[in-house]
């Protein structure tokens, strides 16, 4: 074989192997949404196909010049620490500096190569640096080590480094951008509850709404006082919530809270379950027993759902709010109690009064502080915030790994009206959570009752059933949709993420009547 030949085999060759790198690579951005889990998947891609010995990639710090390395092959963890570059300094830094490739063909004759990480006892070979550029900022550098070579290998390397930075540069602006934007969220529910100071311990209670504000201050007003408070709202609306951080911001904090549904209980052992029975006061009560108001004496006792008590135990609880004291079932001998009230009711009390199915001088006595929890869809606004909190809650739970969730559930969650309220939304992210199978909640993966045509984009047959074509398209609408607000509204970036052609991609888009436009971000000035 002529030389000619061999230089043509070598070249199909290596074309054949970039290829297949990139393949890998392109296979990896669509499956990682973790920064530095897919930075190591890459350099784990080059080490394998291209046997690389040395590699780094380093990231910008938030708000800051200066560059660390998040993931490298051939350094040890000392070595990693050591590799911060600020702007200028050194190849990489000089990369990050200018946004262009830097070729060293022999790193012992450059003056510039620092080996900060003092990885290379015998420093000899080439060294090659490329920026990772999003949108005209430097974000990251790609660096390699390779044996000694001619120009026309070191620039054909070059070539295809700044190729591979191209891919990295969108799947990591956009799972930043998205890490960014959720510790944003946790920052400001935690702003909020530091001007709370210390009002509440519970980390439960979410949102930054006006109306959720307001209940927050009327937390911080009553929690350090004695009087009974009474919390109205919807049911599954955090009621208990509310009355836990009353508790957990008052002096009681450290006694008992000791929570009641009176719903829950039969009438008939309701007295028993809040004052207690004496040995033998009715069959079955074998031995005496504390009821719910002596095991919360000196801290706090919560009454869920008191307007369903029985107008007996009501007369009985009368007598406990105005003398502080109480009798067990089947005793004679008064016990006194410190304990603070807290009730909570879903009903309407006013009304309950009219019929004579509440008492109303009970009423009064418990309608000392009131406080209004408010229904999920007058505080839309915190929608998002307790979704990505659930979605924490259950990442943690089951061991999961999503990472955030799609514009067409989001559209979903926002347009439904949420009889349910919290506890509803909580169960819509559990269950998408275990269902989810690429760490994304797809619009798809929420339950019956928040698919709503207009949200899917299908239309009804007359008979009520779904057009199977108008579904199709739905669900081929959300996936580019997503697509495109990954790779910020890059068609050709978007083909590459869901592995098909860029002209296919450019049909489809124009088919469903989707703007790619709209889904990029406002250009940043460079750095």
């Amino acid at each position: 074989m002529s030389t000619h030949e061999e230089q043509n085999a070598t070249s199909q060759r290596r074309a054949a192997l970039e290829l297949e790198v990139l393949y890998r690579i392109s296979k990896a951005l669509a499956h990682r949404h973790d920064v530095e889990a897919l930075l190591e998947e890459v350099l784990d891609i080059a080490e394998r196909e291209m046997g690389m010995s040395y590699g780094t990639l380093t990231l910008r710090q938030p708000d800051s010049d200066v560059f660390v390395i998040a993931a490298s092959r051939g350094l040890t963890p000392e070595e990693r620490r050591r590799g911060q570059y600020r702007l200028g300094e050194g190849i990489t830094g000089t990369v990050a500096q200018t946004g262009t490739p830097e070729v060293v063909p022999d790193i012992r004759r450059d003056s510039r190569f620092l080996n900060r990480t003092r990885s290379r006892r015998s420093a000899q070979g080439a060294f090659i640096c490329v920026p990772i550029l999003h949108q005209g900022r430097v974000i990251g550098t790609m660096s390699i080590d390779r044996p000694l070579s001619n120009e026309r290998e070191l620039a054909r390397d070059v070539s295809f480094l700044t190729l591979v930075a191209g891919l990295l540069a969108e799947a990591v602006a956009g799972i930043r951008e998205q890490m960014a934007e959720r510790e944003s969220l946790r920052e400001e529910n935690e702003r909020l509850r530091r001007q709370l100071g210390d009002r509440y311990q519970p980390a439960n209670l979410v949102g930054t709404s006006k109306v959720m504000r307001l209940v927050y201050e009327q937390i911080a007003q009553v929690a350090n006082s004695t009087a009974t408070v009474l919390i109205r709202g919807e049911s599954g609306t955090g009621k208990e919530l509310v009355a836990r951080a009353i508790h957990f911001g008052s002096s009681r904090r450290n006694s008992p809270f000791v929570a009641v549904n009176c719903a829950a209980l039969p009438e008939n052992l309701v007295e028993s379950e809040l004052f207690g029975h004496e040995k033998g006061a009715f069959t079955g009560a074998a031995q005496q027993r504390k009821g719910r108001f002596e095991l919360a004496n000196g801290g706090t006792l919560f009454l869920d759902e008191i307007g369903d008590i029985s107008p007996a135990v009501q007369v009985r609880l009368l007598r406990v709010l105005q003398e502080r004291s109480f009798e067990r079932v089947g005793g004679d001998r008064p016990i006194t109690i410190n304990v603070r009230m807290i009730a909570a009711t879903s009903r309407n009390l006013e009304d309950e009064i009219k019929s004579g199915r509440f008492r109303e001088d009970l009423y009064y006595r418990l309608n000392v502080f009131p406080i209004h929890v408010p229904p999920l869809r007058e505080r839309r606004s915190d929608i998002l915030l307790l979704a990505d909190h659930f979605l924490q809650k259950f990442n943690q739970a089951y061991g999961k790994q999503v990472k955030r969730i799609a514009t067409t559930a989001i559209n979903m969650m926002m347009a439904y009206h949420w009889p349910g309220n919290v506890r509803e939304l909580e169960n819509c992210i559990e269950r998408a959570v275990l269902t989810a199978t690429d760490n994304v909640i797809h619009g798809y993966l929420l339950p019956p009752t928040l698919q709503t045509g207009e949200a899917t984009r299908t239309t009804l047959l007359p008979d009520g059933g779904a057009n199977l074509k108008s579904m199709v398209e739905s669900f081929e609408r959300e996936i580019i949709v997503d697509a495109l607000k990954k790779h910020r509204g890059n068609a050709a970036a978007a083909a590459r993420y869901l592995q098909t052609t860029e002209r296919i991609i450019h049909y489809r888009i124009r088919h469903l009547g989707i703007v790619a436009r709209d889904y990029r971000a406002p250009r940043t000035p460079s750095a």
